[in-house]
């Protein structure tokens, strides 16, 4: 039996919503052992000049706890 956690995180990027998505993940995987999944709970960007600076991911992690 394996018992998992999520936990939320904020991510950016100045490409796109998927690069913040994969900046993230590849973040949290530094940290975090066992993830088997992530979601986009929220997404948002930042304008500057009327053109857009940076494109922000809130992601939930989930990942399994080890024994």
């Amino acid at each position: 039996m394996s018992v998992a956690k999520v936990t939320e995180i904020i991510s950016s990027s100045s490409k796109s919503f998927d690069d913040a998505v994969e900046n993230g993940i590849a973040k949290a995987s530094k940290t975090l052992k066992g993830i088997t999944g992530a979601w986009v709970s929220d997404q948002k960007v930042t304008v500057n000049d009327g053109k857009i600076d940076e494109y922000r991911v809130v992601l939930k992690i989930t990942f399994v706890l080890q024994d």
